[in-house]
């Protein structure tokens, strides 16, 4: 499964994680230099949010947590039935 946002299209983007040494001419030093230079990937923050699309149809999607601040996505009310409801009604 990707980790892309399905509403604002969000993915991973590429940066480096930079190893300094040394102290800083303010402090006292002779002042930092780079040791090594590593790539690493930001992640976006995505979450598993049950809710309604606007086809009507309601599902799991992975959203990231801006867009639920937004308010992009309406969270689908909680279930009023349970699990073998749906037997018995067709039994009746």
């Amino acid at each position: 499964m990707s980790r892309i946002c399905e509403l604002t299209g969000k993915r991973p983007t590429k940066g480096n994680h930079i190893w300094r040494s040394g102290k800083a001419k303010k402090k006292g030093g002779i002042g930092t230099h780079v040791t090594a230079i590593t790539k690493r990937r930001f992640f976006p923050n995505l979450q598993r949010v049950k809710a309604i699309l606007p086809s009507g149809e309601i599902r799991y999607i992975r959203v990231t947590a801006n867009a639920i601040k937004q308010g992009l996505v309406t969270k689908a009310p909680p279930r009023t039935w349970k699990k073998g409801d749906e037997k018995k009604a067709a039994a009746k």
